[in-house]
């Protein structure tokens, strides 16, 4: 609640003001936005130098950790990222506190079952099945 100095008499009275939490969210997403970006940069140009797309050379380029280390930051950001601009669209579209949980908690599980997963399967073809 604002009670600052540049608070307007009415909004002290009132105890409106910011709710403090944007700014962490805002630079959160534009955090893990520049990480996909040179995730994905990195993805493509690593795709075009391997030799060819069969399975064999994809299974050696993602055992080595120059290919799993990358792929799972990959994972991780990508399940974040799209976690946390699903819990904005149910933020902004639900209204009602019960549902809004139950879609937070829905969302959460998905997202941890999914990047958990990917990351099994990086960590069998990494470590060797």
């Amino acid at each position: 609640m604002s009670r600052g100095k540049s608070a307007s008499p009415l909004a002290k009275v009132r105890g409106l003001g910011s709710a403090g939490e944007g700014g962490e969210h805002w630079l959160y997403e534009r955090f893990t936005s520049v990480a996909l970006v040179l995730l994905s940069v990195w993805f493509i140009g690593a795709l075009i130098m391997l030799p060819d797309l069969g399975q064999a050379t994809l299974v050696e380029w993602l055992a080595s950790p120059l290919g799993a280390v990358p792929m799972a930051l990959f994972v991780v950001t990508s399940f974040a990222h799209g976690l946390d601009g699903l819990k904005v669209v149910v933020d902004d579209y639900v209204h009602e506190e019960g549902s809004r949980i139950g879609w937070h908690f829905v969302l959460n599980i998905i997202a941890i079952a999914g990047a958990s997963f990917a990351l099994f399967g990086l960590a069998k073809i990494a470590f060797g099945a």
